[in-house]
């Protein structure tokens, strides 16, 4: 059972059931030519509200030690996850710059209006990784399941080569399960990580 709480967003509530702080662990495989990169990690992700019409997100991902290395962080990316929604005359931004006229209270009859004709809401997600890569996701929610692919990468001169993603979240038996395929290091999109999480908090 989903449960929403009383202070979130009208914009939210599609998004509701992401909310809170996930734990577990999963399995990466990605073969690049004649390097393999396998093994099993722990990831934490929190996805939390400040009363914007946004989620926060963070995560973070290690690879297990064995008996030949030790742990080593793969992931650390925060970022931002909401409906995509046009820009008015009372939307702030961009930067600092307020909104010329002042928002009305969005109800869920406003969000209704947004409902797709397949029954979702698209959404869109900015992610940014602490190595240099940073992503522009669209994509849309539709029950407890997002499915969403990468519009836009952005990459600083040292980040390694990385041209493109999807990701599928999905709420199974009270737990949080994910893939991320993507194209990295001369190879096309393909199949990279999944993992299985439960809520903690």
């Amino acid at each position: 059972m989903i449960e929403i709480p009383t202070d979130l967003p009208a914009d939210l509530v599609p998004l509701s059931w992401l909310i809170g702080v996930w734990e577990g662990t999963g399995v990466v495989d990605y073969r690049v030519g004649d390097t393999h990169f396998e093994g099993e990690f722990t990831h934490r992700v929190s996805f939390s509200h400040d009363g914007g019409p946004y989620l926060n997100y963070a995560a973070t991902a290690w690879l297990a030690a064995d008996g030949e290395r030790p742990a080593q962080q793969l992931v650390a990316e925060t970022g931002f996850w909401r409906l995509s929604r046009p820009a008015t005359a009372a939307t702030p931004g961009p930067g600092l710059l307020p909104a010329l006229e002042t928002a009305p209270i969005r109800t869920a009859d406003d969000v209704e209006q947004l409902r797709t004709d397949g029954g979702g809401f698209e959404i869109e997600v900015n992610l940014v990784h602490a190595d240099g890569v940073s992503e522009l996701y669209l994509g849309e929610v539709k029950g407890p399941r997002i499915d969403i692919a990468t519009d836009a990468v952005v990459r600083t001169a040292g980040a390694k080569p990385y041209a493109a993603a999807t990701r599928m979240y999905g709420l199974v038996d009270g737990h949080l399960l994910w893939a991320w395929d993507i194209a990295a290091l001369g190879r096309e999109l393909g199949s990279h990580a999944s993992a299985r999480l439960a809520r903690v908090d």
